[in-house]
């Protein structure tokens, strides 16, 4: 199915030259002079090279018919990142090059969608944010202001992040699961 380039984002999968693409980041770019384009950098799923494409926003890309259906992390073992489809109780093995760098943001029970093609999954979209806590962070430096200045932090995932000075070890935030950024404190 053709759709413009405009409207393609992270996650989707589209064919270029009878190879099929998943795409790991997607921007629209809308210079002061001249076409707006839109900027792709895609992963190709038979060998794993990474291509970087340049498209006008009204161009057709042929994008390819993927399954999307939401499951559930299991477990993560040799094999792989294991995932449960909540309906038919069927199981998916997702290899770690399909996870990426996500793999600290996912957590037992997180509902996650995942792209197969022909049985073979290809793609993972995490939730936008999750929860986590904070193991470690550093003391508040005397004189910092709270609305301009952050200090890292470890998570309880391992990723370091920055967050406000009043955030303290044991306290549990959320983070955009896309970079980690903090976005807020947990309200549970």
């Amino acid at each position: 199915m053709k759709v413009i380039a405009s409207s393609l984002r992270k996650g989707n999968v589209v064919e270029k030259d009878g190879k099929l693409y998943v795409i790991l980041f997607a921007e629209n770019i809308h210079p002061g002079k001249g076409t707006p384009v839109t900027q792709l950098d895609m992963r190709r799923i038979s060998d794993g090279v990474k291509v970087s494409e340049r498209y006008r926003t009204t161009e057709q890309v042929e994008r390819a018919y993927v399954e999307e259906r939401e499951h559930t992390f299991l477990y993560h073992d040799a094999e792989g990142y294991h995932f449960m489809n909540p309906e038919s109780y069927d199981q998916v093995a997702v290899p770690e090059s399909v996870v990426g760098e996500t793999a600290p943001y996912l957590k037992e029970g997180m509902a996650v969608q995942i792209s197969q093609y022909n049985g073979i999954a290809i793609s993972l979209v995490l939730p936008q944010r999750a929860t986590f806590e904070v193991v470690e962070t550093e003391p508040v430096t005397k004189g910092q202001t709270a609305s301009s200045s952050y200090k890292p932090a470890t998570l309880s995932n391992g990723v370091r992040t920055l967050v406000p000075p009043h955030i303290t070890a044991g306290t549990r935030v959320v983070v955009m699961t896309a970079d980690g950024a903090y976005v807020e404190r947990a309200k549970d």
